[in-house]
């Protein structure tokens, strides 16, 4: 049996590299039956071809879907398109969430010459500890910084697409990865990567390629946990007059007693991140959330779960032969 890791997922096939070596591996069904899940990034058993178990992963993102990563880099387009910082606060929240250190990169300055972004950048989130950094993939501008950012560890470049994810990695790797640019029509970008690949720099080095996406909805968590990602605001939370404050429209709130200490742009990603919450809540509170596990784990051994009415048809068989045996036996 041997250990390697998966860097890249396409179609049913299963890219693993072992020892320098890549081979080309499927599923076996048992794990498919198990519907556990199998990112980018994940550390396998495998033989002849065949994945036998999935490794514990020490973390993971579910979008991009990637696991065992110590960082990710944030990239956005200072233009085409348009720096969101509604966009970024999402990024930063998702990778809070998880428990991932981000970094926030800023390409593109070629095309920009506005000061005052840079400093609004730097005012927002210098103060909330991030590292930051200012590139140009087209005239090499910050190469150096990005690629000490880079040197050692295993990081996920997330970002809309046509922020130029790909444009950097070609700028630092010599590799020649498919790039396009941003529609004139839409103003958006166009996806030219269509899975998520660990591309090697070197033996230390490691760069995750995703897909380009946008629509990112915090409707797996609840409002009150909400104020967690963002620590400028979740620092005033004890001194709110209720322990279930939203930040919205209670009285005695000490977020809103001091909104003038917190950017506007981060208050306004915060009330829209509650508000998808919010349809999170009202589902569990009509449907409720408790489901039935598909599987079980006994002796680190992963075995598919029979389900509850199945289990239950089984006894009533069982009860219906018992009485047949027994009046066979009377009869007899």
């Amino acid at each position: 049996m041997a250990e390697g890791q998966i860097y890249k997922i396409h179609s049913d096939f299963y890219y693993v590299n072992s020892n320098g070596q890549e081979f080309e591996c499927k599923l076996r069904e048992v794990l498919k039956k198990t519907k556990q899940s199998v990112f980018v990034g994940d550390f396998v058993e495998f033989n002849n071809g065949a994945i036998e178990k999935i490794l514990p992963r020490s973390n993971f993102i579910p979008r991009p879907s990637v696991a065992n990563i110590d960082r990710v880099i944030i990239i956005s387009a200072v233009k085409e398109p348009d720096l969101s910082f509604s966009q970024l606060n999402r990024y930063i929240s998702f990778a809070k969430y998880y428990g991932i250190e981000a970094v926030l990169c800023f390409n593109k300055n070629d095309l920009s010459s506005d000061d005052k972004m840079i400093e609004k950048v730097f005012s927002i989130y210098e103060p909330l500890g991030y590292d930051i950094l200012f590139t140009s993939a087209l005239e090499g501008l910050g190469l150096d910084e990005f690629k000490e950012i880079l040197e050692g560890k295993t990081s996920v470049l997330c970002g809309s697409s046509g922020v130029g994810k790909s444009s950097l990695i070609n700028a630092v790797s010599g590799l020649n990865l498919r790039t396009k640019g941003v529609s004139e029509k839409t103003q958006r970008g166009t996806h030219t990567t269509r899975h998520c690949e660990i591309i090697s720099l070197d033996n230390k080095t490691r760069i995750v390629d995703t897909p380009g996406f946008s629509n990112l909805k915090f409707d797996f968590i609840l409002p009150l946990d909400v104020d967690k990602l963002f620590p400028e605001i979740y620092k005033y939370r004890d001194k709110c007059k209720f322990q279930d404050c939203l930040h919205i429209n209670e009285t005695d709130c000490c977020v809103k007693d001091n909104l003038d200490k917190i950017d506007e742009t981060r208050y306004q990603s915060y009330l829209e991140f509650v508000e998808e919450a919010n349809s999170y809540q009202e589902k569990i509170k009509y449907q409720g959330t408790k489901t039935e596990s598909t599987h079980k784990k006994h002796n680190d051994n992963i075995a598919v779960k029979i389900s509850s009415r199945k289990r239950q048809s089984a006894r009533n068989t069982l009860r219906q032969n018992v009485y047949k045996d027994i009046e066979d036996e009377g009869i007899n």
